[in-house]
């Protein structure tokens, strides 16, 4: 990610596509789109095959590829869980209550998530969701809210004080995950 965080940032789950859809189709579909940032996840997959995956997004014009949890040479960053120790340079972090939105700030993240913004489909049972406030606060860096983030909520959880949204099921999940981005990206403006 260049200095600005943006709005939109895409998180990759394989098996949640469509029956005959590639990851890498769609994430080029949605860097088509608009989508100017993905971090990577994939955790099942071995290593090489995963830093190949890396390595091939990392080609896609405009678009800012992070790694999830493993530093990979090919990414511009790695997004920590938020169990995981701080890792020296670029780096965002996963987080699930202000507390851990203050230590990403403390560690030097550039960016945290914060979830669960609304139930969510691809984690059932996680939450409950977050108090609206808990997005509204100014800890120092930039909160992007995760976890149940449609085109339908985007707008309201930028209303709610989130910098941007983290999403992954809706498009991950969608029949046209391109369309899908293009309304988050107009949702989040």
């Amino acid at each position: 990610m260049s200095a600005a965080v943006p709005r939109l940032l895409l998180l990759t789950d394989r098996a949640q596509l469509r029956p005959g859809r590639a990851l890498t189709r769609t994430v080029r579909e949605c860097a088509d789109a608009g989508l100017a940032a993905v971090v990577v996840r994939e955790h099942d997959l071995e290593l090489r095959l995963r830093r190949a995956l890396v390595a091939h997004l990392a080609e896609v014009d405009g678009l800012t590829v992070i790694s999830s949890r493993l530093p990979d040479p090919s990414a511009m960053g790695v997004q920590l869980a938020a169990h995981q120790a701080a890792v020296p340079g670029w780096h965002g972090r996963s987080c699930h209550d202000v507390d851990d939105v203050r230590r990403a700030a403390a560690e030097g993240a550039r960016y945290a998530t914060l979830s669960p913004y609304a139930a969510t489909a691809s984690k059932p049972g996680h939450g409950p969701p977050l108090d609206a406030d808990a997005f509204a606060r100014d800890d120092g860096i930039p909160v992007l809210a995760l976890g149940g983030i449609d085109p339908d909520n985007a707008h309201a959880a930028r209303e709610a004080g989130a910098h941007g949204v983290a999403v992954m099921g809706a498009v991950m999940r969608a029949r046209d995950p391109a369309g899908v981005v293009a309304r988050l990206l107009e949702a989040v403006g």
